[in-house]
């Protein structure tokens, strides 16, 4: 029986669509994951013809359950996960139960935001930095930072989805960003950026046999309530020539840093004043509407596409047609128990929307968004015009209405 063993997912968004992608494909799904509540939920998950419950942050128990499986006669031929921080975990055990594809040494070092900065530092996508190590004096160190580079973001080398990504605009706020991160992350460095202004752009990549691949670019659209969310994605059906090529060029001297060879990715970057620089790097797909954006611009399903980089077959990568794609992301003001959610069927039948998601269930507590954790569904859209497909996703949204609880 031809397997793939996922580590960890989410119930919606590129995670899940990957294994559905490979349930299409013929392969027999494996789910290793610590959420007990899905086997409360799993007539959910059709897609997934085989869940284990364990301890997913223990390398040697998930070692033991892929032995388990093969002793079962499960022949296991790829070992995934689209989901921090366990696609290098997923990696290293695809070394030793599948060779011959995946190195898990370069997909490590992204996942490690300050080991990023070291290892590109010379490189001119590098905004300046500085890194504050928990032996050191908090007091100290902030009188040796330079004040003219205030404001400055302060982030955990750990955090994902924006959850710890803090904007100090003067001293005091930099204290208090950085004490908030030590106590959270006890014993774990601190990673101060420079704060870049400019358009940002999310660039999904592949690699395969060392050959560098720009799937799509993606012009980000950022709003800063407490944190920086991303609250709209515009695919770029046909970037101009030189800005494509400069972005190749960019995105293939920071590959070639890491070393990858074959693996998947996506960096978000900004461009400064004409120049390129790297906010941020992961080994993987971007999450939540990342895949379906795609294929609603060029008909490509890069989850499937990944899956075939890592059983060693070559990625189909060529575009059935070439549209804008957009998707807004929805957001509320106030906090409060969801009673109910209107509009989602007018919304869908808007000419041009490709896909409605209301990701919160009835009963749910929502609140203005610290995380991406807190976008709560997004109006997918596609034209031949970029600015089309804003516009008809901005009017579609006005048929949506959260009904919230107040619970003060």
């Amino acid at each position: 029986m031809k397997t793939i063993v996922f580590i960890e997912t989410n119930k919606s968004g590129s995670s899940r669509e990957a294994i559905q992608a490979a349930e299409r494909l013929g392969f027999f799904t494996v789910l290793l994951t610590n959420k007990r509540r899905f086997i409360d939920q799993r007539t959910e998950f059709p897609d997934v013809h085989q869940m284990i419950v364990v301890e997913i942050f223990d390398y040697d128990q998930l070692r033991k359950k892929i032995i388990k499986l093969k002793k079962q006669g499960k022949q296991i031929k790829g070992i995934l996960s689209f989901i921090d921080p366990f696609v290098h975990v997923a990696a290293s055990l695809s070394e030793e139960f599948c060779p011959g594809v995946v190195s898990a040494v370069p997909i490590k070092k992204m996942e490690d935001k300050v080991l990023t900065r070291e290892i590109l530092k010379d490189l001119p996508i590098t905004p300046r930095y500085a890194i504050y190590s928990p032996n050191q004096s908090l007091e100290g160190f902030i009188n040796k930072i330079n004040k003219k580079f205030l404001p400055l973001i302060v982030k955990s080398p750990l955090s994902s989805g924006s959850k710890d990504v803090l904007l100090a605009k003067d001293e005091y706020q930099l204290k208090r960003s950085m004490q908030f991160l030590l106590e959270k992350y006890e014993k774990n460095p601190v990673l101060l950026e420079e704060f870049l202004t400019g358009p940002q752009y999310l660039i999904e990549a592949l690699v395969h046999n060392g050959n560098v691949h720009i799937v799509a670019i993606i012009e980000q659209e950022i709003t800063f309530f407490q944190r920086f969310i991303v609250t709209g994605y515009c695919l770029l059906a046909d970037p101009d020539r030189d800005f494509y090529n400069k972005i190749y060029e960019t995105v293939s001297s920071i590959l070639q840093a890491f070393e990858m060879k074959n693996g998947a990715c996506h960096l978000e970057m900004r461009l400064v004043q004409g120049e390129w620089k790297l906010i941020e790097i992961n080994p993987r797909i971007s999450g939540g509407a990342m895949n379906q954006i795609i294929e609603a611009a060029y008909g490509i399903n890069l989850v499937e596409e990944t899956i075939q980089l890592f059983l060693g077959n070559k990625p189909r990568l060529i575009k059935k047609h070439n549209k804008y794609a957009y998707a807004h992301y929805l957001t509320i003001n106030s906090k409060g128990k969801l009673l109910k959610v209107t509009g989602k069927k007018r919304c869908s039948q808007y000419p041009g929307v490709e896909k409605v998601y209301i990701k919160p269930r009835k009963g749910q507590i929502l609140r203005p968004p610290l995380s991406m954790g807190d976008r709560y569904g997004y109006i997918l859209t596609s034209s031949d015009d970029k600015e089309e497909a804003k516009r008809i996703a901005m009017e579609a949204k006005r048929e949506l209405r959260f009904f919230l609880e107040d619970l003060e």
